[in-house]
């Protein structure tokens, strides 16, 4: 069994149109966040709009839910006040993944911000710790995700996600998310036969496979070892295409989440292309020629356009710029559901 493949969604008008989103796409699994990602505050959520997403996801077999926390959080900081913001922040993003039935909340550890990275470890450690006794016996764990090194941001090193989990006082409630590009701009060859061996052979001897809970499935426009954080379609990128063929068919990453945060037009048809290529991945044993996965693309970029009106979306990150739309463009879901 393959990963199951699907993308981050907007949750404009509400959390439960996400999932009316993930359907039209033709995601298996989802990720959202459940909140605005740049502001501190935090609409409440409404009874409703939390009954139906329960139902839908249920109804619809997106189990599990990922949600990812907001970009503002860093608990690594070194100024006090941020910080303390920050935990309760991140204490808020639990709360509403709680109510809202997801298992999973995906943090960036955070940046020590010059005060090095043992200061900044400890200070992730202490603050989820905290998170801990706040929400003792819950059902949310919290994934550290690895991180493309950029600027002081922690995490871009297998070690240092270890050294987290090392400092914690229940590590057994906490997984990690695992990002190809990140992975790939910190410098792990995962594009070549060798290096995705050694990769996934020193996270299991630093970490353990088995505390991988979700993967994002990004391409990288950036190369190996850059450590610049810049998201591209899958086989468009600099990763080799080998790479996502062996994350397809891997057995340790069997019915694993793999999410997609590509860039992405306002109607999201691009989600459709990637998932395509992905899905079309799964069960080869030899990586296809750029040409076929080029021709894969515009296969499925010819019946996301023939498909009519498509549903405004967002994603973590920046759009792409002058992306060209699909018939349709800009239309936001109705209340009722995705149009048939």
């Amino acid at each position: 069994m393959p990963p199951r493949v699907g993308a981050h969604m907007s949750i404009a008008g509400g959390v439960d149109l996400s999932v009316d989103r993930a359907r039209a796409a033709g995601c298996d699994v989802l990720q959202i966040f459940t909140k605005s990602n740049n502001q501190w505050k935090a609409r409440a959520l409404r009874d409703e709009e939390v009954e139906r997403f329960r139902a839908e996801v249920e109804s619809f077999g997106l189990q599990p839910v990922v949600a990812h926390d907001s970009y503002l959080i860093n608990v690594a900081s070194p100024d006090a006040a941020l910080r303390g913001k920050s935990i309760d922040a991140l204490d808020e993003e639990v709360s509403r993944c709680e109510r809202l039935g997801i298992p999973y909340l995906v943090m960036h550890p955070g940046s020590h911000v010059g005060s090095g990275e043992s200061a900044g470890i400890r200070r992730i450690a202490a603050a989820l710790d905290e998170i801990e006794q706040r929400h003792r016996g819950g059902g949310v764990t919290v994934l550290l995700e690895n991180t493309a090194g950029q600027g002081t941001n922690i995490g871009h090193r297998f070690e240092e996600l270890a050294e987290i989990l090392g400092r914690v006082a229940t590590p057994e409630r906490l997984g990690v998310c695992v990002d190809t590009a990140h992975a790939f701009a910190a410098g792990y060859d995962i594009g070549t036969a060798e290096g995705w061996e050694a990769t996934w052979v020193e996270f299991d001897r630093l970490i353990g496979l088995d505390k991988i809970k979700a993967i994002h499935a990004n391409d990288s426009k950036k190369p190996l070892g850059s450590r610049v954080d810049r998201h591209e379609h899958i086989g468009l990128g600099l990763i080799p295409c080998s790479a996502f063929l062996r994350l397809m068919n891997d057995p340790r990453f069997e019915g694993l989440p793999a999410l997609l945060e590509t860039p992405k037009s306002d109607d999201g048809f691009e989600d459709e292309q990637n998932l395509s290529v992905l899905r079309r991945l799964a069960g080869r044993k030899k990586t296809p020629k750029p040409a076929t996965v080029s021709a894969w693309r515009d296969q499925a970029l010819a019946g996301a356009r023939a498909a009519g009106p498509r549903i405004s979306v967002d994603r973590p990150g920046q759009a792409a710029p002058g992306k060209r739309r699909s018939p349709g463009r800009g239309r936001k879901i109705g209340r009722k559901g995705a149009p048939a």
